[in-house]
């Protein structure tokens, strides 16, 4: 298959993009800075201004690219966040709708938050209404970007990404105070955990990808959410550092602002859409995945 990926350098695009080669797929990579990275006999990277006449048969496009949410959210950074996201799904729905036979599937990227937070909520995704925060409104808006494609005849997938553990991401932040012996609950604790290994991420995207009867929504995330005291107990554990040490909520908003509603809040969100299709999960289990992670 010819594949075309946006974010393909990031965290997960570069993961997926490496699974897919090595099965023998034809990656396409938009970037920003083409000239700065190598092609290979499977992966080429090509700007955003390549001309789709030029592009061979598109068979699925996944649409991975947004600026990180990490970092202290001025007004400027919420906008890179907002409109890094945006206008690069308008970008690729443009080039969607040149391609003279359009793709089979549209995979773009969107995110748990999706949901707001909650402390004693269930989320699936047959949980229609969104949160009221700044992330529910951007993941609202981008999913509503990337719905055009289904006028154009495409079979689209929101992939609804929890918190992704792997070399990258949120877990070495995570890990940080852990390691350094101040390990502890932040805030009361009680705030869900939405986890999943990267390495199923990269297969349920591939899951989503052929399996012809997935569309909508998917909860990208594992079966077992954890509560951030039981979470951090896990990584404790794992690392052979010790829990003790509680951080209050507004220790943790004072440090890092508005941002911090990525660590003192959170969602219960399960997977049910993956679940019901029987998407086998490598990494079903929070400490195994830990383990994983550490291993590598």
């Amino acid at each position: 298959m010819n594949i075309l990926i946006t974010g393909g350098t990031g965290f997960v695009g570069s993961n997926l993009s490496q699974v897919l080669t090595d099965k023998g797929h034809y990656v396409y990579i938009l970037t920003r800075s083409p000239d700065e990275q190598t092609n290979t006999d499977y992966t080429a990277f090509i700007s955003y201004e390549h001309p789709v006449g030029n592009l061979p048969v598109i068979h699925a496009v996944i649409n991975l690219a947004g600026d990180s949410l990490y970092g202290y959210w001025t007004k400027q950074k919420k906008k890179a966040i907002r409109t890094s996201r945006i206008e690069t799904t308008q970008k690729v729905i443009r080039m969607m709708e040149q391609m003279e036979r359009k793709p089979d599937v549209f995979i773009s990227g969107s995110a748990v938050g999706f949901y707001g937070t909650s402390e004693d909520h269930i989320f699936t995704e047959q949980t229609v209404k969104p949160g009221k925060d700044f992330l529910a409104d951007v993941v609202t808006e981008w999913e509503q970007t990337a719905k055009q494609a289904e006028q154009l005849g495409i079979r689209t997938v929101y992939t609804r990404f929890g918190v992704i553990l792997g070399q990258k991401g949120a877990l070495p932040l995570m890990k940080l105070p852990v390691k350094m012996g101040a390990g502890g609950r932040i805030a009361n604790g009680e705030q869900w955990v939405s986890w999943i290994h990267i390495d199923d991420v990269v297969g349920l995207i591939q899951f989503c990808m052929f399996n012809e009867h997935i569309s909508g929504p998917v909860n990208v995330t594992a079966p077992y959410p954890r509560r951030n005291k039981d979470f951090t107990r896990v990584l404790a554990d794992v690392l052979n550092r010790p829990f003790w040490l509680p951080v209050p909520a507004m220790l943790v908003r004072m440090a890092i602002g508005e941002m911090s509603v990525l660590i003192t809040k959170g969602q219960f969100v399960l997977p049910q859409k993956a679940q019901t299709y029987h998407y086998s999960f490598s990494f079903p289990y929070l400490k195994e995945a830990l383990r994983q992670t550490e291993r590598h």
